[in-house]
């Protein structure tokens, strides 16, 4: 019999990625401009010219292309929806990257 998978925290991913956001983005969607709370990026899923409908929250997270109407309320959900992953992957994925440790990790 194998040990159930360890269940994924997702609360305490998405402190570590707020507490580590403008890095992430820099990594993720680098070339953004930082406008006052908001980071504006190309969006790499439909092939912006210029940066402007894509925004991201620096302090809370939350996220919306404004032309597609795609969004999300958090570092996890942004990482699914930039690297086509599940929500469960993206955030075990965050998790590594950022040294979250969780249920026996």
């Amino acid at each position: 019999m194998t040990a159930p998978a360890p269940r994924v925290d997702f609360d305490a991913i998405n402190r570590a990625a707020l507490a580590r956001l403008p890095d992430l983005l820099a990594r993720w969607l680098p070339g953004g401009r930082t406008e006052g709370q908001e980071y504006t990026p190309l969006n790499p899923r439909r092939g912006d010219h210029r940066p402007g409908s894509f925004r991201i929250n620096l302090r809370t997270g939350r996220w919306s292309d404004f032309a597609t109407g795609d969004a999300g309320g958090d570092p996890i959900s942004l990482g699914a929806y930039l690297f086509g992953l599940s929500q469960v992957e993206s955030a075990r994925r965050l998790a590594d990257m950022l040294g979250v440790r969780f249920d026996g990790r």
